[in-house]
């Protein structure tokens, strides 16, 4: 799914205002609707009071249309303009009519003295601005943001909390709403996969209102929401005939001493991800627990306690480097001159990236179309600080022209970087914060790319998988708490079930 900016949402909705044809104000009460089917589904109670929160345009005209439609169904409604202009859209102005017309309680919100009670365990429709301001609001607006944030009540936000704006960074905090729903139109907000941005959301739902399909395909974008279905049309489904040389040989290099499990992992990961062969190179000291734990992997061994030979016989047909690989000196200098040489599909993780950052001109060096894996301070080592998560994003494109690899930035939404392009993971949770969360990714990755996927279809079906086997995880028998890496290699298998 395409992630769209709102100048390509307007002109979607303009889109499909020609060609379906239906009016502006019909395409509101489409949205609107869909967000009152919600509500209701979600708060059933009819007693429970709703303060709707309108502002003077299109989105103040969706929380008219939620209050009418709420109305008719005898929920208790109190509707508040904030009259921050006195310019208001048509839609707006024709759905206030049909709101007064039903004898609606409605107040305008002018001043400080004009704020209403609104109780902690109310429900709060916030419906003040949409996915077009852009500069924070102020005054008494901003007051009034803030008053609803110090109340504590549920707030719904319609499309986007107000004060968040779509695509750029947040200059003044105090003047967003902290939701506790979002309901938005036809696809994700780029804001809402940005860690700077976690204190104003919580929970968002897609709405599809079905704008002009043709519009959707034909426009380009540069982020994008990975979901099943997004997955599914290059999934790759086994074939009767097929056997173990069909679907490729992975090799696993890393492991210390002490930090062997990090590649037992891996290995594992890589054969459950439907690797035909697996292979693991690793110091000597490893051998046995390698064999004990995971019998079906092939074993080759370097030093006794540390890998610095690379001397690897194995002829596979992908390589994931660096769990548990250390930082030892001829470690690292081993690690250097076998990356030097590699043509082979590779993914390189954890000390490997580590080790890439303190040779700079490495960078210059890793083989294109390679699979990076960083997290957070691991892609700092490698590009720097940066000022909010906007320039991060930039830095994750930039870093993914110039190595002209993928860089899979892991986190909530992992994104995936290539080609000028960042894909969004819609899967996974908390509980993938654990020891040997990445190297279990690493291993699904290498096996992934032994299958003959491309670099970028296995960075986005295997970040998809991954994030998946955790939700069914806790969707089980764990919680985030108790999730382990193991826990994830378990359930890739009902994962891939999903795609029968």
């Amino acid at each position: 799914m395409k992630i769209l900016s709102p100048k390509q949402i307007h002109e979607a909705d303009k889109a499909t205002i020609k060609n379906f044809p239906i009016s502006s104000a019909d395409l509101m009460e489409k949205a609107a609707s869909k967000c009152y089917d919600w509500i209701i589904d979600k708060f059933p109670d009819p007693s429970q009071p709703i303060h709707v929160c309108c502002g003077m345009g299109n989105n103040g005209g969706d929380g008219l249309v939620i209050s009418r439609l709420l109305l008719k169904q005898g929920f208790q409604v109190n509707v508040y303009l904030i009259c921050f202009s006195e310019s208001r859209s048509d839609d707006f102005k024709l759905n206030l009519k049909r709101l007064t017309d039903m004898k609606a309680r409605i107040k305008e919100i002018r001043q400080l003295s004009d704020f209403p009670v609104i109780g902690e365990k109310e429900l709060v429709i916030d419906a003040i601005f949409g996915i077009g301001l852009k500069r924070p609001p102020a005054g008494f607006t901003k007051d009034f943001i803030q008053y609803i944030n110090t109340r504590c009540p549920t707030v719904i936000a319609i499309d986007i909390p107000s004060g968040l704006f779509a695509q750029s960074f947040v200059k003044d905090k105090e003047s967003v709403v902290k939701s506790k729903y979002i309901l938005t139109f036809q696809c994700p907000k780029l804001a809402f996969l940005l860690p700077d941005h976690q204190h104003f959301i919580e929970n968002w739902k897609i709405l599809d209102i079905e704008l002009d399909k043709n519009y959707l395909e034909s426009t380009k974008a540069d982020y994008y929401w990975i979901d099943h279905n997004f997955i599914a049309d290059f999934f790759k489904k086994r074939q009767r005939f097929s056997h173990k040389g069909t679907f490729g040989h992975s090799l696993i290099i890393g492991g210390s001493y002490g930090k062997v499990g990090a590649v037992i992992l891996a290995s594992k990961a890589a054969l459950k991800a439907g690797s035909g062969l697996v292979s693991a190179y690793i110091p000597k000291c490893g051998y046995t627990a390698m064999q004990s734990h995971n019998p079906e992997i092939m074993v080759e061994v370097d030093d006794d306690k540390y890998l610095q030979f690379f001397n690897v016989k194995t002829k596979p047909d992908a390589i994931g480097i660096g769990p548990g690989l250390g930082t030892h000196s001829k470690t690292k200098k081993g690690f250097v001159e076998f990356v030097l040489q590699c043509k082979l599909p590779i993914v390189v993780d954890a000390d490997g990236l580590n080790i890439i950052s303190e040779f700079k001109d490495l960078l210059d060096i890793v083989p294109k179309d390679a699979i990076l894996t960083p997290h957070p301070k691991e892609f700092e080592r490698l590009v720097g600080s940066w000022s909010d998560d906007y320039e991060k994003l930039k830095k994750q494109i930039d870093l993914s022209s110039q190595l002209q690899c993928v860089v899979v930035l892991k986190g909530a939404y992992t994104s995936i970087a290539y080609r000028g392009k960042i894909f969004f993971n819609a899967t996974g949770n908390p509980g993938l914060a654990t020891a040997g969360s990445g190297d279990v990714l690493t291993g699904i990755l290498c096996g992934l790319l032994a299958q003959g996927y491309t670099s970028l279809q296995a960075a986005i079906l295997g970040v998809y998988i991954h994030g998946r086997a955790a939700d069914l995880g806790i969707s089980s028998f764990e919680s985030v708490e108790s999730l382990t890496a193991s826990d994830c290699i378990r359930y890739l298998g009902k994962v891939f079930q999903e795609f029968d």
